[in-house]
């Protein structure tokens, strides 16, 4: 074999090694689809995505910066990151100012387009904020709705509501969203915090494709009786996305429950449901990622700054 094919050679294996190794996940799967009760790549294969939710936004606007999202994919293995625009607690939160909520979303969804990985953009109100929400997704969508990277949950945990009010909510702010986002994958709500899934699955929106359902569990609270939804509705073909999960009470307190943990993440894995940890903050709770000490640039952070449940997603993410 001559020298100067053997280089060739050489080179194209190469160049194909490097080109594996710096593909983004995005890259990989591309436009998200929802097909056969499944989340799917573009291709139609089956793809469960892992990642990391943003506190709400209101109460630390501080991490929703790109050294943040740059820090969750890059070195902790996110496949996506939450951006929890929040409602109703402060002065900064969305319906007083908006201009804060945008530019909190701008620095995710650009901190994403950068790192190549997912993006879930949450509209994260307990109340029912239907005419807020049209406005925000109006927004949003028409910013955003090109990219092939973001997916919109457009009502975080509604509380002792009916499956009805969810799905009538759902198939008013679907069509705002596709008006922009013809694409894109939207996740609809289900009642008593995002638990009841079963109920949904009874009675699931039929007028509109590429739609999921959230379910959220804190998985030393949740544990069989909420599984057994969970495992209901997947029988009936529901697609969900874990769009919130975490290890230690409902509260977002106590201690973390590993055993409940891993049949959760078994559950999820058998299924390829995919999932998103909560959340990057700094409270003085268990499942608040970050200590007190930690930098709004993430870039210095070290482990001294990391809560054991931070630690635990980390290994969780990369297993």
């Amino acid at each position: 074999m001559k020298t100067d094919t053997l280089r060739k050679i050489l080179l194209c294996l190469v160049l194909s090694v490097v080109c594996s190794v710096s593909a983004s996940v995005v890259d990989k799967h591309g436009w998200l689809k929802v097909g056969n009760g499944k989340l799917t790549d573009e291709s139609g294969n089956p793809t469960q995505l892992k990642g990391v939710s943003f506190g709400w936004h209101c109460l630390w606007p501080q991490f929703y910066n790109t050294s943040v999202v740059d820090k969750v994919v890059n070195e902790w293995g996110a496949d996506i990151v939450r951006c929890s625009i929040g409602l109703d607690l402060t002065d900064r939160s969305f319906e007083k100012n908006p201009e804060l909520a945008y530019a909190c979303v701008d620095s995710i969804v650009s901190g994403a387009v950068k790192s190549g990985s997912y993006v879930l953009i949450d509209f994260h109100s307990h109340e029912n904020n239907l005419p807020l929400a049209k406005e925000f997704f109006t927004t949003v969508a028409k910013k955003y709705g090109n990219l092939p990277n973001v997916i919109y949950e457009v009502w975080n945990e509604p509380q002792e509501v009916e499956w009805s009010e969810c799905k009538q909510y759902g198939e008013e702010i679907i069509p705002v969203i596709r008006k922009y986002a013809p694409n894109s994958i939207v996740i609809i709500p289900t009642p008593r915090w995002d638990q009841d899934v079963d109920k949904a699955a009874d009675n699931p929106i039929t007028d509109y494709d590429n739609i999921m359902y959230s379910l959220h569990y804190y998985a030393a609270f949740h544990k069989d009786d909420y599984r057994k939804k969970a495992e209901y509705a997947l029988k009936h073909n529901l697609p969900i996305f874990i769009t919130e999960c975490a290890s230690m009470m409902h509260t977002g307190d106590g201690v973390i429950d590993p055993a409940s943990w891993e049949e959760w993440l078994k559950m999820a894995d058998e299924n390829g449901l995919s999932w998103i940890a909560w959340s990057i903050s700094n409270k003085d709770e268990t499942c608040s990622m970050l200590r007190p000490s930690a930098s709004a640039n993430a870039s210095e952070w070290t482990d001294a700054d990391l809560k054991p449940w931070a630690i635990l997603v980390k290994y969780y993410l990369n297993k």
